[in-house]
């Protein structure tokens, strides 16, 4: 609901429906965010060890500032930071964070997680974010949709 409220920037001029250039970049985008989920999967089953209830608590947790990262780069055709979100979006995004993260180390209908791991998978997720809007630009440019 927050995201309806977010002030990103109209195209100057009425865009036609590029059905197949808006298909590849959703698969573009997605196959990036499938890219982080699975490695980050694969570090934590390593680092966790095989308990499976520990992994489907990192799960969530990725998934869930993942999608986080994912809101903000599709927010916007051009570069993270060009346009402002709306304090609506800031906050629920905040609260959103602070939730899963308060779920996921007291263990909250799951397997509790330590906090370090926890914090190190939202850098990793906004790192990932950053390094993604690097090439999210030229990909969105070549397909002609920005």
């Amino acid at each position: 609901m927050s995201v309806s409220t977010d002030n990103v920037q109209p195209s100057a001029l009425p865009n036609s429906w590029r059905i197949r250039q808006l298909t590849l970049a959703g698969v573009f985008m997605g196959f990036s965010e499938l890219i982080f989920y699975v490695a980050a999967l694969l570090i934590g089953r390593y680092r966790l060890g095989p308990g499976i209830e520990s992994l489907r608590t990192l799960a969530f947790v990725i998934v869930v500032f993942g999608s986080q990262g994912a809101t903000y780069l599709n927010r916007d055709r051009r570069r993270l930071g060009t346009s402002h979100p709306t304090w609506w979006l800031v906050g629920a995004s905040a609260i959103d964070i602070l939730l899963a993260l308060a779920l996921a180390v007291f263990g909250v209908a799951m397997a509790p997680l330590p906090v370090t791991m926890i914090v190190c998978v939202l850098v990793a997720a906004a790192v990932f974010a950053f390094l993604l809007d690097f090439v999210k630009v030229p990909v969105f440019r070549r397909l002609g949709i920005v």
